[in-house]
């Protein structure tokens, strides 16, 4: 069962529908007990339609004066780093994970009047290390942001465990080749009890 649309001319501007003076498309319910309901919107004609022009024409210019200052705040983030500085245990793993809101209200600190809406993160951060996050200000205009979270006391064991691991990696993939090899001769050679 398909629902038809109603179409309605808006009185005020609404994120993601649409500028005011304009007629847009919606389900019934979301004009009944939204739109209509709080004034935003009402049944297009002709006379309203001339009569939100100038309102129009006036939300357009701020709306492009709005882009040109999300263009002008992308271009100073670009290529932008923040650091946070957390509590953490003595494996590196955050007591509190760090959330869009606290990466917002950095970037706040830091000069850049950015909303926590427009911090994509994947997930929420939970270990030290550094991280890449998508701020996105508009549908196209979106920069990547690098984030180090850095831990608030002097972690001895967690870097020595990290040298140690680093180390084992290096190590591993030389000493497993010769037994992986030697490992496959005998099973070559041997017969199976079935045999």
């Amino acid at each position: 069962m398909a629902s038809k649309k109603i179409e309605l001319l808006l009185n005020r501007t609404i994120e993601n529908l649409g500028l005011v003076g304009d007629v847009v498309k919606v389900k019934p319910g979301f004009a009944r007990n939204y739109l209509l309901t709080h004034g935003f919107a009402e049944a297009p004609t002709q006379e309203k339609i001339e009569a939100l022009k100038d309102r129009r024409a006036q939300a357009q210019a701020e709306l492009s004066k709005l882009r040109s200052e999300r263009e002008a705040l992308m271009a100073r983030m670009e290529g932008a780093a923040i650091k946070l500085i957390r509590s953490v245990n003595d494996q590196g793993v955050l007591y509190g994970a760090v959330t869009q809101r606290d990466i917002s209200d950095q970037l706040v600190v830091d000069g850049f009047m950015v909303d926590m809406r427009a911090v994509r993160l994947q997930n929420p951060i939970r270990r030290i290390g550094q991280y890449s996050c998508l701020i996105q200000l508009d549908r196209d205009l979106k920069t990547e942001l690098t984030i180090d979270v850095l831990p608030d006391r002097a972690l001895e064991n967690f870097t020595a465990a990290a040298a140690a691991a680093e180390a084992a990696e290096e190590e591993t993939p030389a000493a497993d080749e010769p037994a992986a090899a030697a490992a496959e001769e005998p099973k070559k050679g041997k017969k199976s009890k079935k045999d």
